[in-house]
């Protein structure tokens, strides 16, 4: 037996979501769960293509069968496990003729699966979780791999959240956004070219694979990060629930050539852990911004620092010599005057002599004073560098880590490398501000007679 290879797989990735504008996250969801043996539950409105999902998703495994209902509280059991047989009854035994009906399903599809009666949802229960089925005296085991449940929304009932729980990932579906909605329109509804569907005995080779991934401890250190953040919010997870979550995390280890499971796979947080999906948003939140680190920075503070210093060489450079300056100033006005409709030559010898007056109204600083500014502007340059390397070389190891992630959405893995690469781009625009503010205070008028102390630090605005 062998592993399908993330090359294989990315292609099944690839034809799921043609055509299904922003279901990456869905897609995912759904391949990775079946291939875990877990469910999973599309919540959203009607015409989000949740249920084309799930009837692509049974085409990814081989000899598959696949079975599809839309649940009201008005439907019977015959309708997902089939009729009673009338020949057992016969022969005084309950037993229903399952062929072609939900236990004899691979991929299955309930739609507004809350709306389903008790007599119903019971014996899904056993179904979803143990795989087997009660028919008539005696339990069948069944092929099923995943269920692909859909709801407008989550369960009303405190009674149906035994049922909810079944479904390990649960996957906020919207409408497409303003972004692609012309895309939408010009969808024209080609059927995608099908890889070679997954066989059982590759969906076998994944399952002794992920037996073998270990749990490593930044992975651990997550995990109990984030139980302690539910147990602030006021909620917790099953101790199944948590196995259950492991358990598909050896999946995704195995199936992208990882041994270990680590930090980065807890990406699924707000799928497992959301009760709901205004929940996913904040556990999203927690997962970049507490775990990941993963927060568009815009370093006020080094900002405002930059801002003082530019402040300052202003200030330094448009001080004026105290004792010279009415000589100065009388000299320049005498010179403009005399100047004034000489022509062009005479312009040109005027702002020559400006030039020189003009320096020598500026006030001339002593050596120390001018090492000491520059001294205390390459302080703050050497900070500013550090901070910026150190966030390029996060965002370079963090894209380096996500190359191989067959599982991870695109699109979340651009939006936490890119939160990096925005703070290392203001580090690098605030560099550009300081250097030539640093090469201002070098090149200030010096007087190698002055001694005078260094002047105070650069004072910082408060906020």
């Amino acid at each position: 037996m062998s592993l399908p290879t993330p090359e294989r797989l990315q292609a099944w990735l690839s034809a799921l979501e043609s055509g299904l504008l922003e279901r990456s996250l869905a897609v995912r969801a759904a391949l990775l769960a079946a291939l875990a043996g877990e469910h999973v539950l599309l919540l959203g409105p009607p015409g989000t293509a949740k249920s084309e999902l799930a009837r692509r998703l049974h085409r990814a495994f081989g000899g598959a069968r696949y079975f599809e209902r839309l649940l009201t509280r008005f439907s019977t059991p015959e309708e997902l496990f089939g009729p009673l047989s009338l020949k057992a009854l016969e022969d005084d035994r309950y037993e229903r003729l399952v062929d072609g009906f939900l236990p004899t399903a691979g991929v299955a599809f309930l739609d507004e699966v809350f709306k389903a009666n008790s007599a119903i949802l019971n014996a899904l229960l056993t179904l979803l979780n143990e795989r087997e089925f009660d028919n008539g005296s005696g339990r069948q085991r069944t092929p099923l791999l995943s269920v692909v449940a859909a709801s407008n929304e989550g369960p009303a009932d405190e009674a149906l959240r035994a049922f909810h729980d079944r479904f390990l990932l649960r996957v906020p579906v919207t409408p497409v956004g303003d972004d692609h909605f012309a895309a939408l329109l010009r969808l024209n509804g080609a059927e995608p070219l099908w890889p070679v569907p997954i066989s059982p005995d590759e969906r076998a080779a994944v399952s002794a694979a992920a037996t073998q991934v270990s749990l490593g401890d930044e992975a651990v250190q997550a995990l109990a990060a984030l139980r302690a953040w539910l147990a602030a919010q006021g909620r917790s997870l099953s101790d199944r629930r948590w196995r259950q979550w492991v358990g598909l995390l050896r999946v995704a280890a195995a199936t992208e050539g990882r041994s270990q499971i680590d930090g980065l796979d807890l990406w699924t947080a707000p799928l497992v852990a959301a009760d709901e999906p205004a929940q996913a948003a904040a556990l999203a939140q927690w997962f970049q911004a507490e775990w990941l680190q993963a927060v568009p920075q815009e370093a006020p503070w080094l900002t405002r620092a930059v801002e003082a210093f530019e402040r300052q060489l202003d200030l330094e450079m448009s001080a004026r010599q105290d004792a010279e300056a009415d000589d100065a100033a009388g000299k320049l006005a005498l010179a403009r005057q005399i100047g004034m409709g000489q022509g062009d030559d005479g312009d040109g010898m005027l702002r020559m002599v400006s030039q020189q007056l003009e320096a020598q109204l500026r006030r001339r600083y002593s050596p120390v004073h001018v090492a000491a500014r520059v001294a205390q502007a390459d302080e703050l340059l050497a900070q500013l560098q550090a901070q910026r390397a150190a966030a390029a070389a996060t965002a370079d190891a963090l894209a380096a880590r996500l190359r191989g992630r067959l599982w991870w959405p695109p699109a979340l893995a651009q939006q936490v490398v890119d939160a990096h690469r925005h703070t290392e781009a203001v580090l690098a625009a605030l560099v550009a501000r300081l250097t030539p503010v640093r090469d201002g205070f070098a090149t200030l008028p010096l007087d190698d007679t002055l001694n005078e102390p260094a002047p105070p630090p650069v004072q910082l605005e408060p906020a």
